[in-house]
């Protein structure tokens, strides 16, 4: 019994050291290509690495020889499902605390929205935002500007962010309404909500991620929102 235990603790420390010497690989060739590694750990595919980078998630061979970009998925049920959306969906819940939530009494559904205040599509849905948590539909807004992060709509998005009460704020935008200007604020980053959309491939607003990391384009009505939340639901 003792061998035993001591083969296996043998077996572990060169398992662990190994996947360290995997992960020194894996980081030196993304170094030299400029980009810099946040997270490394096993992806569902043996041999393949996921690596969480500052510019996106992909998936590195063991050997840092070969990477491979865009979503993995498991075929395995009943339809796909976007494992690599799923990783970046936790990236997601770890922003909550800069969300701007419109919580439904009765929640049944929450929607993380990537929005833009000058996008017209992104106004219609804000304008329905009681319809939607009437329905049951949380809705969590994160900030998503569409002309880039230097653009000057990117300064209202910080201030809205910013602001002491930002439904207050959002909802003024929306109408078009003069928002306070706020340069930046410690528990802000929009820069960071930008990168999230971009990892998850979004490229316009309004953009809906659902709970698994799904991601969901453009505008939908309160009734086609929840058809489309429940019809996933009975398949998963």
């Amino acid at each position: 019994m003792k061998k035993n235990i001591v083969w296996l603790i043998g077996l572990l420390a060169a398992m662990s050291h190994s996947a360290l010497a995997d992960d020194v690989a894996i980081k030196r060739t993304l170094n030299k290509m400029g980009i810099e590694t946040e997270n490394i750990h096993p992806s569902p595919i043996v041999g393949l690495s996921t690596v969480i980078t500052s510019q996106g998630l992909v998936y590195v061979t063991e050997d840092g020889k070969y990477l491979l970009e865009g979503p993995i998925y498991d075929l395995s049920g009943q339809m796909p499902v976007n494992v690599t959306n799923q990783i970046l969906a936790k990236k997601i819940e770890a922003m909550s605390d800069q969300m701007i939530i419109f919580k439904a009494p009765e929640e049944k559904y929450v929607v993380t929205v990537f929005t833009d205040v000058t996008c017209g599509y992104c106004k219609k849905f804000h304008q329905d935002i009681a319809e939607y948590n009437k329905k049951g539909i949380s809705i969590r807004y994160l900030a998503f500007t569409r002309n880039g992060l230097h653009h000057e709509s990117a300064k209202t998005m910080t201030s809205i962010w910013c602001s002491a009460n930002r439904q207050k704020a959002l909802t003024d935008a929306f109408k078009g309404e003069a928002i306070s200007p706020i340069e930046k604020c410690k528990t802000v980053d929009i820069a960071a909500q930008f990168n999230i959309g971009h990892m998850l491939g979004i490229n316009g607003t309004p953009a809906m991620v659902l709970e698994d990391g799904t991601v969901i384009p453009g505008y939908m009505t309160a009734d086609d929102l929840v058809k489309g939340l429940e019809k996933l639901k009975k398949k998963s």
